[in-house]
């Protein structure tokens, strides 16, 4: 990490992500919902319970970034995916794979990985 600031929900799910243990959050109506999430946005309902993410997502969506913010200049081009991995939705860089190799419908694994810019930790895909 860049600084010593710590966003808690955020980076308590990287740990977890990082330690294989990667998990979703539940109210009680089955939505999905990622940390740092204390209620369910649809019922403001704030019992959430962790569920085990599933192991494997496949990618929804996705772009190449050519030129990026200062906060990723060295590391484009770099592709943003959106992979549904079932309860929920998850955006991250796709990594170990060529850009223009890319697609939608890819089976991916979460992962945690590091900006080449400042270090900082960031959630990552790569293929399954």
């Amino acid at each position: 990490m860049s600084d010593d600031v710590r966003d808690n929900g955020y980076d308590d799910f990287l740990d977890a992500v990082e330690a294989g243990e990667p998990y979703y959050l539940e109210s009680p109506s089955e939505d999905g919902w990622l940390p740092p999430a204390m209620v369910d946005p649809n019922t403001g309902d704030g019992d959430l319970t962790e569920q085990p993410l599933p192991e494997t997502g496949e990618i929804i969506t996705f772009t190449t970034t050519n030129v990026a913010g200062p906060a990723f200049s060295d590391d484009a081009p770099f592709v943003v995916a959106i992979a549904d991995f079932g309860p929920v939705t998850i955006t991250g860089q796709l990594r170990d794979i060529e850009p223009e190799d890319a697609a939608i419908g890819q089976e991916v694994r979460l992962d945690v990985g590091q900006t080449e810019t400042t270090g900082d930790r960031l959630l990552v895909f790569r293929p399954a």
